[in-house]
């Protein structure tokens, strides 16, 4: 098992080094209770960084801008010593060019974020649609927020303009992913059990409600191909979705508490998912194995009492762009960042009360966040072998159930295939 004597290991373990810190605003009168950071999120291009202050408010940053900020006050920076103001000005190209900071009122708790981008090229999937509303250019830039009441809201990240509001769920909208094929069909995950497909070149249209999960469901991930969805709940839930049918394909067995994230690998062939049982297992999700545990209690907790280490449970996972390192926070005030060969955490980093964690684009720090701030690790950097460099690469081509049908010798395959 994954699992390790803290007493003895960990000492041994590296500790991350810190990048910098965002912090929210703070009054003597500020209420702590609405203040918390369930969401970070990373633009797909890397332009912009954003996360959910707590108190309704989502604080939309240049990443350059804060890099260079960590970079000129060391490891500590205090984003909101600058005021901006919303500009009243259409999205244009001088603004494009000049990314803006935005603070953006929400008007609820916001309980998750989505960056989506949209490719021209790809076409509404609605086919009787004569005319939208908006026009989507080469570099638009969407932002999804989910909303305590069951709200989305869709904002243009370069004017912080409101251009959905998108109402059907019934309670917390808990999670956001969109398709990375640049579609703009957005999925949204809730606590009113169900999964809704949304297409925003199709001005928001809903068009599928995805039912099978028995509770709450916490969150959703697309396949890096948006051929598969992965969306975990309550009740050990952990489900993918076939997103061409919009049907089941297959429930994944294992967990032994509520599944709250989850997050598919680079190459779409390996699945991570973390658990209130205190494990981060990662899956073929095509064969539906587990391949790996990561234990965050040692001795691990029987089933029968998964559910009582609560100061153990894992809140959220991250897999990191070169697909050899995973991130998880849990409840231990601990941050930590496993290979996905090694039954260890390489680094670790102390976090208190954290909620969600995220790598950035390039995969070269980790953002988590906390009651309305956000802190930045510097990610492991090591050289892949070749093994994983070949796995990665072929599956730029082909998905993980061809790779294993290639007419090759079984020695390739099998070096192609991830066998931990």
């Amino acid at each position: 098992m994954a699992s390790f004597p803290p007493s003895v290991n960990e000492k041994l373990i590296a500790r991350s080094r810190t990048v910098g810190e965002l912090l929210a605003p703070t009054s003597p009168f500020d209420k702590k209770c609405g203040r918390e950071n369930w969401t970070v999120a990373f633009a797909p291009d890397g332009s912009y960084f954003a996360w959910s202050q707590g108190h309704r408010i989502v604080k939309l940053v240049p990443w350059s801008q804060c890099l260079n900020n960590f970079l000129l006050h060391g490891t500590k920076n205090v984003a909101n010593s600058i005021s901006t103001r919303l500009p009243r000005q259409n999205s244009d190209s001088s603004q494009k060019n000049k990314p803006c900071e935005h603070i953006i009122d929400c008007g609820d708790i916001v309980w998750s974020l989505a960056f989506g981008s949209s490719v021209p090229e790809k076409q509404s999937r609605c086919v009787n649609i004569e005319w939208h509303r908006f026009k989507f250019g080469q570099d638009q830039l969407l932002l999804a927020t989910g909303l305590n009441n069951g709200r989305i809201k869709i904002w243009d990240v370069y004017t912080g303009k409101l251009l959905l509001n998108l109402m059907d769920h019934t309670e917390v909208v808990r999670d956001l992913t969109f398709a990375p094929d640049g579609s703009l069909i957005l999925v949204s995950a809730s606590r009113d059990k169900t999964l809704r497909v949304w297409d925003l070149k199709d001005d928001g249209n809903m068009m599928k409600v995805l039912r099978g999960h028995p509770n709450w469901v916490y969150g959703c991930a697309f396949s890096p191909d948006s051929a598969l969805l992965c969306s975990v709940g309550a009740s050990k839930a952990v489900f993918l979705w076939d997103m061409d049918k919009y049907s089941m394909i297959r429930k994944l067995e294992g967990h032994h508490n509520d599944v709250v994230a989850c997050e598919f690998s680079p190459d779409g062939a390996l699945l991570a998912t973390a658990s209130y049982d205190t494990r981060v297992y990662v899956w073929d999700p095509h064969i539906g194995v587990i391949l790996m545990e990561f234990g965050h209690l040692f001795p691990p907790p029987t089933p029968i009492f998964a559910g009582g280490a609560n100061d153990r449970w894992v809140k959220s996972v991250s897999f990191s762009h070169d697909g050899l390192h995973i991130a998880s926070l849990a409840d231990d005030k601990m941050v930590r960042f496993w290979r996905i060969d090694e039954e260890y955490p390489v680094q670790v980093a102390p976090l208190n009360n954290g909620l969600c964690c995220t790598f950035s684009t390039d995969g070269s720090v980790l953002a988590a966040g906390q009651d309305g701030s956000v802190y930045f690790w510097a990610t492991p950097r090591q050289v892949s072998s070749l093994q994983h460099l070949c796995r990665m690469a072929i599956r730029r081509v082909m998905p993980t159930n061809q790779v294993k049908n290639l007419p090759i010798p079984s020695k390739v395959v099998e070096f192609l295939c991830y066998q931990f």
